[in-house]
């Protein structure tokens, strides 16, 4: 809401919310915004897993359990919560959500063991992160922007999905985070970048969690598309 404020942004315009997934770090903000809009019961679509608990659990060290996403919470704060795992559409038909996202590389298997989720009874390893979604908008004459989270499906699983989604040949944009960060995910960026290479996207702003050995890598493999990006970065993409 700070950063709203700072950049002059009107919430007032808000139609809809989409969380990509259910780690706290991207929920935080939401509090105060339904107010804000001044109306009860803003849309907001989520994954039915989004309230998975999840914890830390590193070797030798104290597991650590994250914040996990309420419901209730959310509702008293005035947003109405929609579940679907399937695709859906947004703002007259104009924005699409993923929904559960295809796996299909060989490459992109996720987060390691220490992340680890309750299936009820036990804690077990949670690589998947299954909540994982993106938004994407058909920019006409161009091909796809792709707007991802975390990107915790993998980047180039969630671009490949939303093309056999759309049926749109052209991945015109790709923006947000990648989860390339860390010795974990290291081994994946040259097969990241690869793929993303030979998708051919015109724009790459990579952010949040990409981490900087991937932001490199995808700097040199796509200097036309790649470009810095950060809080308050502004994108306009011109059908």
């Amino acid at each position: 809401m700070s950063n709203a404020d700072r950049l002059g942004v009107d919430l007032g315009s808000v139609q809809g919310v989409v969380l990509s997934h259910g780690h706290f770090d991207h929920a935080g903000g939401l509090a105060g915004l339904a107010g804000r809009r001044g109306v009860r019961g803003l849309p907001m679509t989520v994954h039915p897993q989004v309230w998975t608990r999840r914890r830390l659990a590193p070797p030798g060290l104290e597991p650590s359990e994250l914040p996990t996403l309420s419901r209730r919470a959310l509702e008293s704060e005035g947003f109405q919560v929609i579940e679907r795992r399937q695709p859906s559409l947004l703002v007259d038909g104009h924005v699409l959500i993923t929904g559960e996202v295809d796996r299909t590389t060989d490459f992109e298997r996720g987060m390691p063991p220490p992340h680890q989720g309750w299936n009820g009874s036990a804690w077990q390893h949670d690589p998947l992160v299954l909540d994982d979604q993106a938004l994407v908008v058909h920019v006409r004459g161009r091909g796809l922007l792709v707007l991802t989270g975390c990107g915790h499906a993998g980047a180039v699983n969630i671009a490949r999905h939303a093309l056999r989604l759309t049926g749109v040949d052209r991945l015109h944009a790709l923006i947000g985070g990648l989860h390339l960060s860390g010795p974990a995910f290291e081994p994946v960026i040259p097969p990241t970048v690869s793929a993303l290479t030979e998708l051919a996207p015109d724009l790459v702003a990579s952010a949040h969690c990409t981490g900087w050995r991937a932001q490199g890598a995808l700097a040199l493999a796509l200097p036309d598309a790649w470009v810095p990006s950060s809080s308050g970065t502004s994108f306009r993409l011109v059908a």
